[in-house]
């Protein structure tokens, strides 16, 4: 898969310059515009509101309630405005807030420009009060948009376009074209539900290292939108001189699904839950992507992901699950996914199942050295690759993917009726330098345990301590070779050996998701060893040898120093 041709929620082409996309408003001097992203629109503006700006230094409450009246001055709940137009009239300063009644429905949209807003300390607050949400409905606009301004904060608001912003704006869409390398900071998403919109939140920067810092989203659903739930984008990729548009960047309990995709966008890939491109600093922890990407286009090249990176750096993505996401081509549809020129980054401590792409991707398009040191462990993945055979449960190649750690994971693949309707557990294919894999658990019903395209050499990809375990015929695929038996292939292709000896084993890891589904998160237990002794032993002690695994199993299981294969450590034999 490769990144986005076009930002995702602003389209790049001759079709945007004909839409109205709520950035013009009074405070603003000129509609916002980039020579790539904007052009020059007309639009209506509303009178300006400038309160008084007495005890300025604490900031002004407003509120809006549908018993209010426009002639107010919104100060408080009895003096409340009645429409968001008025409130969207506003110069808001820091300290201000803007509240408006949970349970109300407001037409219209907020917009917030380029000289309002406030900061950490004294961020402008956009916010539901009372009893439940308020629902901000959009007609064809973005729901909130805050252009070369930050100090944001947006609470407990639902948010839903129509058919014509399902079809070009953002739920909530964050953008700068400030000039080069200038980040704005403090942007706080919290309790938001954003659906039917073409992408449910956006953060966006226009020229070489223009964005956002400080981002944090947190509580927020978005569901039911075209392109994608959540995503970042930033300028193309420089790998001679690597710049983000967005640093340090969190989200947590997230969940996005539903997501469907564009059938007409062959040229995309769309239909993503959550998709990171030109970040540095990034975590996205307890959040779920599931049921994304069904009407993708059958047409695209590059498919969606249900979270994933790209063109970023220091990624983290752990605790999340990731399941049932689809890909109406065939191409991805996966769980989770390193994508192009990635580096430094981790994917830990999460479960996929039952997605048509792989459980984890990890891939370039280019041989520019800009994918590397990055490392997979302690994750799950059962029946993922349900739909694409041509991927497996964790899979890694492209133009150059280097100095890639893959440890401590399990993997089990269930065919979907016979047994050759089984992607393998592991594969990999060209493009890989200085991997290492080991310490993991792979299993399937028939499928090869693992399968290469390429018969590497253990200098460019080193397979040690793992177990790999069928129910159906055991084999591995190593370039041209077919092996039946561990022992053969460990001879022949010079896998699973350290100095001291063999390592590796092909033992029965004793697991309860061999002959079960996993359907749901408890599922995970299903993944638990039941078995042990051959599993540490043929293991390696990765501490020994300089790497940190780390403290705790998938679990939160403290690790002996020799721990045992897999994600999980077993059961105690009894």
């Amino acid at each position: 898969m490769q990144e986005p041709t076009e930002i995702s929620g602003i389209p790049s082409d001759e079709s945007y310059r004909r839409r109205d996309f709520g950035l013009c408003r009074s405070r603003v001097v000129r509609c916002a515009l980039t020579a790539v992203l904007l052009a020059v629109a007309g639009c209506s503006l509303p009178e300006t509101y400038v309160p008084p700006r007495k005890n300025a230094a604490e900031g002004f409450t407003f509120y809006v309630a549908p018993g209010g009246d426009d002639d107010n001055d919104g100060l408080s709940p009895e003096r409340a405005w009645r429409t968001l137009r008025k409130a969207d009239a506003v110069s808001f300063k820091p300290g201000d807030r803007l509240r408006l009644m949970g349970g109300a429905r407001y037409p219209g949209a907020l917009a917030l420009g380029e000289k309002e807003a406030g900061s950490a300390a004294r961020p402008v607050v956009i916010e539901s009060y009372g009893k439940g949400r308020a629902r901000i409905e959009a007609a064809g606009t973005p729901g909130i948009s805050v252009y070369n301004t930050a100090g944001v904060e947006i609470r407990n608001i639902e948010l839903v376009g129509d058919s014509r912003a399902y079809s070009g704006s953002v739920g909530v869409r964050f953008f700068s074209d400030l000039a080069e390398d200038r980040k704005l900071s403090h942007v706080v998403l919290s309790g938001l539900d954003i659906s039917r919109f073409r992408s449910g939140v956006t953060l966006a920067g226009a020229n070489r290292g223009t964005g956002f810092r400080d981002v944090r989203i947190s509580d927020t659903v978005v569901h039911g939108n075209k392109d994608a739930g959540i995503s970042s984008v930033g300028p193309e990729f420089d790998v001679e001189k690597p710049v983000y548009a967005h640093e340090k960047v969190s989200l947590t309990r997230v969940q996005a699904f539903g997501n469907d995709g564009d059938p007409r966008a062959g040229s995309r890939n769309t239909g993503s839950g959550i998709m990171l491109g030109s970040v540095r600093d990034a975590r996205v922890q307890r959040s779920t992507a599931h049921h994304n990407g069904l009407k993708s286009s059958s047409r695209a090249k590059e498919g969606p992901e249900g979270i994933w990176a790209y063109d970023s750096t220091r990624v983290v993505i752990e605790r999340n699950v990731s399941y049932a996401n689809r890909s109406a081509s065939h191409a991805d549809g996966g769980g989770f996914g390193l994508d192009n020129n990635v580096s430094s980054s981790v994917l830990q401590y999460n479960l996929a199942f039952g997605n048509d792409g792989p459980g984890y991707l990890l891939y370039t398009r280019d041989q520019n050295g800009a994918h590397r040191n990055n490392v997979v462990r302690f994750n799950l993945s059962h029946s993922d690759s349900r739909k694409q055979l041509q991927y497996g449960g964790i899979v890694a190649y492209g133009g150059l993917v280097s100095d890639l750690d893959i440890y401590h994971n399990t993997v089990v693949m269930k065919a979907r009726g016979r047994a050759s309707e089984s992607a393998p557990a592991l594969r990999l294919e060209r493009g890989l330098a200085r991997a290492r894999i080991r310490n993991n658990i792979f299993v399937t019903d028939g499928a090869p345990v693992v399968l290469s395209t390429a018969a590497f050499s253990a200098g460019d990809v080193a397979l040690q301590g793992n177990d790999y375990f069928s129910t159906d015929g055991w084999k591995v695929r190593w370039g041209r070779e077919s092996y039946s038996t561990l022992d053969d292939w460990r001879a022949a292709g010079g896998q699973e050996r350290d100095g001291s000896g063999p390592t590796g084993t092909d033992a029965d890891p004793c697991l309860e998701s061999t002959s079960a589904p996993v359907r749901g998160v408890k599922g995970a237990a299903m993944m638990v060893p039941g078995c042990s002794d051959e599993l540490t032993e043929a293991a390696l002690n990765l501490r020994a040898m300089g790497v940190d695994p780390g403290p705790v199993d998938y679990f939160g299981e403290r690790l002996a120093p020799a721990a045992a294969a897999g994600a999980a450590q077993p059961r105690s034999e009894e």
